[in-house]
Formats: C-alpha cells, structure tokens, sequence
C-alpha cells in the first residue's frame, strides 16, 4: 500500500480509489489503522477519489441481500472517514418491469443504502456494468431524488455492447464519478478487450466535453488493470487526462 500510494503520487495523480472488498475491509481496520492511512495519503498530498464495493451478487437477487447491504454501509461509513463523497457498486441486472418483485427489492435495497449515505455525506454510484443506460436511467428514477447517481464504465459500457457517449446522452445528469479506462470491440468475435486510455473507442475529449454541459465537477480516476505495463500506461493517461 504505501509502495503503491508513492507510484501515485510521483505519476502526478491527486486522488486514488480502494476497494473496499477486495483490497481494504473496512471491519479489519482499526481506528489507529485509518489514522496512519490518513497520514500516508496527507504525506503524498492524496486523498480518496472514491470507494469501491463491488459485491459478487446484485441487489436484485434475495440471497444473502442483508449481507450486501450491511457489508455496503459499511463502505459507505469507510468511505465518510476519508470524506469521500462516492461509493461506487455493482447492482446488477435491473428487472425488465417495474411490478417485478426483484425490481422492488433492489429498489428497497438502494433506498435505505441511499438515505443512510446522505446522512454520512456519501452517495452512492451506480456502475455502467451490468445493464444497458435506459434500465440503469429507470432504475434511477425510482429512488429517491439525488440519493444515488452513475459511476461512467466506459470499459464495462463497451465490453457489454453499449457505447459510453450514448451512456452520457442517457445518464450525463446522474453521473457522479468518472473511470478513466478503455476498450476495443472485435466484431469478428463479438467480444472486447480493455486497452491503454486514448487506443480504444472511448472518446475521452468528446466524453469529457460532453460531461461539462452537465456541469459535472466530479473525479476521473484511471483504471487499468489488464497490462504488463501498467505503471507507465497509467502515467501517460495522467498526461492525457491532464492536456484535456
């Protein structure tokens, strides 16, 4: 962690986001814990651009739903020591109609995790991953005003068969945090594969263009995972990002 805060700091970064399921769990850190966190990232001049929680399941699906749900306020808490306004989750597959009993589920689930966000100051973003933006637009709409937003994906927009600037046309008003990653369809094989920022088919200037008629004032926090050469990758898409 501390080796990986440094490469941060020193590739120009301002910001960096944990996984609070994979990486750092909440419940196995102590008070003392976040205080040298804190401090790691106050010595490098960082601070948290968001908190992921990425459960395995959705929120549509009723098995183990409480312990989604827990496990998520609990991120959201984690994410209010480091006054960081978003906490980005997977929701997964949003029913087709309203009157369904795993769309009401999910939207009960999103209501609570969302009130009991604002009250902590965090929000919760949904990430452009699992459905297309009308379902995630409807989705939205049936929570509670301003309680839960849009974290834009255009990898997991391009890897699904969606494109990110229809996804900003959908959902620009609602998108609370941006990921700065990219990928390339193969039309031959109908599949994607995630490549360096600015080489595939998210037109970041155009995207980003597009972000400011909504007057979003959020983050954009590079994302690549799948590389041999990450570090360097990572250090031109902060450049890039940077000349725009």
């Amino acid at each position: 962690m501390r080796q990986a805060l440094t490469t941060a700091a020193r590739l120009g970064a301002a910001g960096v986001e944990f996984d609070a399921r994979n990486e750092l769990r909440p419940g196995e850190i102590s008070q003392t814990g976040l205080r040298e966190l804190q401090k790691l990232l106050d010595d490098r001049n960082l601070r948290v651009s968001a908190i992921a929680y990425p459960t395995r399941r959705g929120f549509d699906v009723a098995d183990d739903l409480d312990r989604r749900v827990a496990g998520t306020r609990e991120a959201l808490r984690f994410a209010a020591n480091f006054r960081c306004e978003v906490v980005i989750i997977r929701v997964g597959r949003v029913p087709p109609e309203s009157d369904m009993p795993a769309f009401n589920r999910q939207v009960e689930a999103l209501t609570a995790l969302g009130v009991f966000g604002e009250r902590l100051g965090v929000r919760l973003a949904i990430q452009t991953a699992d459905a297309s933006p009308p379902e995630l637009l409807r989705l939205i709409h049936a929570l509670p005003s301003e309680s839960t937003g849009i974290d834009l994906h255009p990898t997991g927009l391009i890897i699904a068969g969606h494109t990110p600037q229809e996804a900003v046309e959908i959902l620009g008003p609602h998108v609370l945090h941006v990921h700065a990653c990219d990928a390339v369809r193969d039309i031959a094989t109908r599949s994607a594969v995630e490549v360096e920022l600015g080489r595939g088919a998210a037109d970041f200037p155009n995207l980003l263009g597009h972000l400011t008629e909504f007057d979003y004032r959020g983050w954009v926090t590079i994302e690549r995972r799948d590389s041999a050469n990450s570090i360097a990758e990572i250090e031109n898409a902060v450049e890039f990002l940077r000349s725009l």
